[in-house]
């Protein structure tokens, strides 16, 4: 574990995957104390869970906070609804994935925005990427834009709040490249969306997709286990 010196807080968002720990490492180098915060909303692959313990503790986190909301609840999304299969990577489809859980990003950077306020921190990082990614509705930066403006007018807070995506326009193998330089264990992290209790990974995923190429092109190696 590294020492958090800063008491500048920071919320952020932390999965437990190759993004959130890149953006984890960002923020440390940014200068601010890490506060992070990860969901248990369901998602059957909770191995990422402790993985986000493990980056947390890694990083230095000032506190870590996971909450578990019922997103299950809503379904509409094979990451939650175990009766729907995670379906493999499919280079020729257009259509958004199964994978897509309605209304995610827009809860974890509501609950993020009401953590930012009780801590005084102006910064919410979140990992979202437009580049190399499944097409996600709320990955897009139209999203991140409208939410901004959202955050600074509610809450009670005397100051804006800036919602931080620095990884929006990287390509996954920028993204890993700028980890390694600030140090980022990836061996961490797990990002499949069928990885099993031992953190194992599917390798047919689109997350698993993109990190395998990700790896491939930044030159580096991959540290993910497979199964």
């Amino acid at each position: 574990m590294i020492e958090q010196r800063s008491q500048t807080p920071a919320v952020v968002l932390l999965s437990g995957g190759l993004d959130s720990a890149t953006l984890a490492w960002q923020a440390r180098a940014d200068g601010f104390a890490v506060h992070a915060l990860s969901f248990d909303y369901g998602q059957r692959h909770l191995a990422e869970l402790q993985a986000a313990a493990r980056v947390a503790d890694a990083v230095g986190a000032a506190d870590h906070r996971t909450i578990r909301i019922d997103m299950d609840g809503i379904g509409g999304s094979s990451l939650t609804d175990r009766s729907r299969a995670v379906p493999d990577h499919d280079p020729a489809s257009q259509a958004i994935p199964s994978t897509y859980v309605p209304a995610r990003n827009l809860t974890f950077l509501s609950f993020a925005l009401g953590w930012a306020e009780v801590l005084d921190a102006e910064r919410i990082y979140i990992g979202v990427n437009a580049v190399d990614y499944s097409g996600y509705p709320d990955c897009r930066p139209a999203f991140i834009e409208q939410f901004q403006k959202l955050a600074n007018v509610a809450t009670a807070a005397d100051h804006p709040f800036e919602i931080h995506a620095p990884l929006l326009y990287l390509t996954k193998a920028q993204i890993i490249r700028q980890g390694d330089e600030l140090g980022v264990d990836y061996g961490l992290t797990v990002s499949c969306y069928r990885a099993d209790e031992q953190g194992r990974a599917c390798g047919k995923c689109d997350s698993c997709h993109y990190r395998r190429q990700g790896f491939e092109q930044a030159g580096l190696p991959d540290p993910t286990p497979y199964a």
